[in-house]
């Protein structure tokens, strides 16, 4: 066993998959020589080749354009947004051409597309964006967002071997602070899985990505007073609906957050689904936690007012108990 952050996870899931079938390849802006934005892929380009390892220029609709194209070929290709946020200047790409083949005709479309996403790191309102919410509406596509580096190395790899296009959504901001103990086994995670955070009784927070530690840390400063159980989603489409409303029932009680603007959010749908699913199970409204209605802002006073955090988090889960 040995302690990998959540970036080495998403590297050796790369490399793994890489190593073990011929048909992986990445693309994306910087990925080569510079070993990406984020240093990912330091390292591949000598390993694997300019063929398996390609630059490509800054052109979104380009390198969607190519790994449709690819996929459609049997081959299996990795492409990198440099920041989540700049996948809008490929987004009729994926949402009208990759996400529709397979329905249209019948045609598999093993494409992954690589989002890093979200704030925290004081990137401003052009890369720090949640963009899943985006392409949560569109038929055809997987979204998934892992919160620990077992997930990300998983999800990746899940990601890769799946016969359809899956945006696989990295928070940066948990690139190097999440740790965790990893064997050097082959395992995927399921897509469309979700997993129990942290068990409890009396209220259940929804959850996934940068808000799963998050969460988890709010719930341990009220312990003493709310068992709290943080469900991290991992899948965002699928959903796993058995989990969610398995735990509704358990607790009566549910807190769905998000660092994705309130408005419009995965949550709203989330909310929805509870309420047809399982209202006579509830004890009181569903509550969500989110960041405000604005661009993302730039100066780190400002973003932390923004973006929700475990104070936050726990008056949210306080409210809801005292309802």
């Amino acid at each position: 066993m040995a302690e990998i952050t959540y970036i080495q996870a998403i590297s050796e899931g790369l490399r793994e998959e890489m190593q073990r079938d011929e048909s992986v390849f990445l693309l994306g802006e910087d990925i080569g020589n510079y070993g990406g934005a984020f240093k990912v892929t330091k390292g591949f380009v000598e390993e694997f080749g300019e063929e398996r390892v390609i630059d490509t220029p800054l052109a979104e609709s380009a390198i969607f354009g190519m790994s449709i194209g690819a996929a459609l070929q049997d081959m299996r290709p990795v492409a990198e947004m440099q920041f989540s946020d700049f996948v809008s200047t490929g987004f009729n790409q994926l949402v009208n051409n990759a996400a529709k083949i397979h329905y249209r005709w019948g045609a598999a479309v093993p494409m992954t597309v690589r989002m890093p996403t979200g704030g925290g790191v004081h990137g401003g309102p052009f890369h720090s964006q949640n963009t899943e919410a985006w392409f949560f509406h569109v038929p055809g596509l997987k979204l998934v967002a892992p919160s620990n580096p077992y997930d990300a190395k998983g999800l990746i790899k899940a990601a890769i071997r799946d016969k359809n296009p899956v945006l696989y959504f990295e928070h940066k901001y948990l690139y190097r602070r999440e740790k965790q103990e990893l064997s050097g086994d082959d395992f995927l995670v399921e897509i469309g899985k979700g997993r129990v955070a942290r068990e409890g009784e009396d209220l259940t927070v929804l959850t996934y990505g940068s808000m799963v530690p998050t969460s988890l840390e709010a719930a341990s400063h009220l312990e003493s007073r709310i068992d709290v159980e943080v469900i991290d989603l991992r899948s965002l489409m699928p959903l796993d609906m058995e989990l969610i409303i398995g735990s509704i029932k358990k607790t009566n009680k549910a807190l769905i957050v998000h660092e994705d603007i309130k408005t419009g959010g995965i949550g709203a749908e989330l909310s929805a689904r509870i309420t047809e699913e399982a209202f006579e199970w509830l004890d009181g409204p569903i509550r969500r936690v989110a960041s405000i209605d604005t661009p993302v802002p730039f100066a780190p006073s400002l973003e932390e007012y923004f973006m929700p955090n475990p104070d936050k988090i726990a008056a949210g889960i306080q409210q809801l108990w005292d309802y």
